[in-house]
């Protein structure tokens, strides 16, 4: 296991956490919500929901096929790079909005949204190529342990500028992830030669598009994942991208209150990530991923309940335990289930997972608060079954760790 390939690709997280920490669930999403649409009678977040369901619903048609293509054409650090700048170039377009631009600003935030998720793609398909099998837990928590630690300086770091110089605070995220996502270029490995020319991939991968279908779904424990991850993960996504939102709309939190809010929760996703990373390998990361969504169960409805922003407080912490350790369990579990070779294919079938049901998540949140004038209380109702039709999914597969020990 190479320490320098290690480093450099936990690294990655830190900088691009930045980007969920600041534009999905805080201060973007509350500027274009209240600022740029304006929330009467839930319109803004209805905007919003449409915003995050569009942006994930282009990532999760690509992504298999552009996994595929990086992996016959030999060119995943290639892809890496060139979604992180689309990303990064929407996130300094975000400086040119201003209040009445919602038209703009959809389209700023999917092109911004669909470079760094379909970046992630082949970030995530590097795990296997790093770190061996009995590993991979403890090295996927650590890359979302850091990554914690990097969305908390993220916020930091705009708090002074939140409600002022909201310019400034697009022009800091950029520069951010782009400063400390360099030593990945430069130190994870090389991409290897391919079957065939990129190009010649392209048109491989269109023409045989099916039968890479075909052949992840004949694959009984990956398919079995995927499914039960397609539920989990949306509302896993929901909470992130709404809860800006539900603490200012509906517990009167103010700007700086949520993003302090969420400052405490990166922190504390920061301390679950690393406390059940080693758990992960020794236990299985099924073992793991069943606590932690008994805990996001737990917390959908109570949250449903409870009128208390200090209530609202404490669920948040606790949920937050949980979030750095559903997310790097979930990856450990898919790359145990993965075929050699087909990294950066089969992580585009987790992301067509992951963002397909990330549509269905945000437009169900948002189309209840529509519903009912405003109130987004039952979404979270709905997020509920979300996790426990996951849970009751994912007793279906069957940890290979597990089976071979």
């Amino acid at each position: 296991m190479n320490k320098k390939q290690v480093g450099a690709w936990a690294l990655f997280d830190f900088a691009n956490s930045v980007y969920p920490a600041v534009i999905t669930t805080t201060v973007f999403s509350i500027y274009y919500v209240g600022t740029i649409v304006g929330n009467e009678g839930g319109r803004g977040q209805w905007w919003w929901g449409l915003c995050v369901a569009v942006s994930a619903l282009i990532v999760a048609v690509t992504s298999p096929l552009l996994g595929a293509i990086a992996d016959r054409g030999g060119a995943r650090k290639k892809f890496m790079l060139a979604y992180t700048v689309i990303c990064l170039v929407g996130v300094l377009l975000m400086t040119t909005l201003r209040p009445g631009m919602v038209v703009a600003g959809f389209v700023i935030f999917v092109i911004a949204n669909v470079g760094f998720e379909s970046a992630l793609v082949f970030y995530n398909a590097y795990l296997p190529d790093i770190a061996p099998p009995e590993k991979q837990g403890w090295i996927s928590g650590l890359g979302f342990g850091v990554g914690y630690l990097g969305s908390a300086l993220g916020l930091l770091m705009v708090l002074p500028f939140a409600t002022s110089r909201t310019e400034l605070v697009w022009l800091l995220v950029a520069a951010f992830f782009l400063l400390f996502s360099l030593p990945a270029f430069l130190y994870l490995p090389p991409d290897r030669a391919g079957e065939m020319g990129v190009p010649q991939a392209a048109r491989w991968g269109i023409i045989n598009f099916p039968e890479i279908v075909r052949a992840v779904w004949q694959l009984k424990e990956l398919r079995n994942f995927l499914i039960a991850f397609f539920f989990y993960i949306d509302g896993v996504l929901t909470i992130i991208v709404s809860a800006g939102t539900v603490a200012t709309e509906t517990f009167g939190f103010t700007f700086e209150d949520t993003i302090i809010l969420f400052l405490v929760v990166q922190i504390s996703a920061l301390v679950g990530a690393f406390a059940l990373a080693k758990p992960t390998d020794s236990y299985g990361p099924k073992k793991v991923l069943n606590g932690v969504l008994v805990l996001w169960i737990a917390a959908s409805v109570s949250a449903f309940f409870i009128q208390s922003p200090t209530l609202f407080w404490a669920v948040a912490v606790v949920v937050g335990l949980g979030l750095g350790a559903v997310q790097s369990a979930s990856r450990s579990f898919m790359s145990a289930l993965i075929p050699k070779g087909k990294e950066a294919e089969m992580f585009g079938f987790y992301a067509l997972c992951g963002k397909s049901s990330s549509v269905l998540g945000p437009l169900l949140f948002g189309g209840a608060a529509l519903v009912f004038g405003g109130n987004q209380r039952p979404g979270f109702l709905l997020i509920a079954v979300l996790f426990i039709i996951g849970l009751v999914l994912l007793q279906r597969v069957n940890d290979p760790r597990a089976v071979a020990s």
